[in-house]
């Protein structure tokens, strides 16, 4: 067992292992320690201080779920554009959920976001499920409000995949834009741009949003297809 595997067993929390478990189905629950994420974050502020910042980014593929999560925690701490962006290339083909996926969110990246664009246009072509959920996240994150083009929501809306995590990203995407960017949006949905699971559910997860109004929710509830 290595120094950074001691440390998050030192951690361990099996209730709360168990409940987690159950919320990532493509992970292992044998590879699940159970160890809660501001703990996570901690340790991750603390390990990017040491030398064990690099035995941990070198480490891949990693046994451990929680050391996929530091690892994501670790990126997302890096002040070097160039540098946080090779390591995000090197670790998003080992991610293998949700959760690893959504949780990598690099701080720098908010300063570099023309240089990012050029890289999300390659993750959305990936052939891996959590590349791609991780491109259409960082649409979402970066580019839907000051920055955003309809342009962007065109290229989200024209993703087909058979994938869930690849659909429930793209409908979190627009219920997301129908929130900020309502009239640009809008279209994608009365023109039917989605397959139907996804258009729906973009729907359903716009209506459960406070951003946006009654009057919006009520003609939204209209544009849903029946199956």
């Amino acid at each position: 067992m290595t120094g950074i595997q001691e440390k998050l067993f030192a951690l361990q929390d099996t209730k709360y292992r168990e409940f987690q478990s159950k919320l990532m189905p493509t992970v292992d629950p044998d590879t699940v320690i159970g160890v809660r994420t501001p703990q996570l974050r901690k340790l991750a502020k603390e390990i990017a201080k040491t030398e064990e910042k690099q035995l941990l980014l070198q480490g891949l593929p990693h046994a451990y779920f929680e050391e996929n999560q530091l690892h994501a925690f670790v990126i997302a701490l890096e002040k070097d554009f160039e540098r946080c962006l090779a390591e995000v290339e090197r670790f998003l083909p080992y991610i293998d959920n949700w959760a690893t996926c959504d949780q990598l969110s690099p701080k720098v990246f908010a300063k570099h976001r023309e240089e990012l664009l050029s890289r999300i246009d390659v993750w959305l072509e990936s052939d891996h499920v959590y590349t791609i959920r991780f491109g259409i996240g960082m649409l979402m994150q970066h580019f839907l409000n000051e920055d955003f083009d309809v342009k962007y929501a065109e290229r989200v809306a024209g993703i087909r995949s058979d994938e869930y995590y690849v659909n429930m990203m793209t409908a979190w995407y627009f219920a997301t834009a129908l929130a900020k960017q309502y009239d640009a949006v809008l279209p994608f949905i009365e023109n039917r741009k989605m397959d139907v699971w996804t258009h729906n559910k973009a729907i359903q997860k716009a209506v459960e949003s406070y951003r946006i109004t009654q009057e919006q929710k009520t003609y939204l509830r209209s544009l849903k297809i029946k199956k």
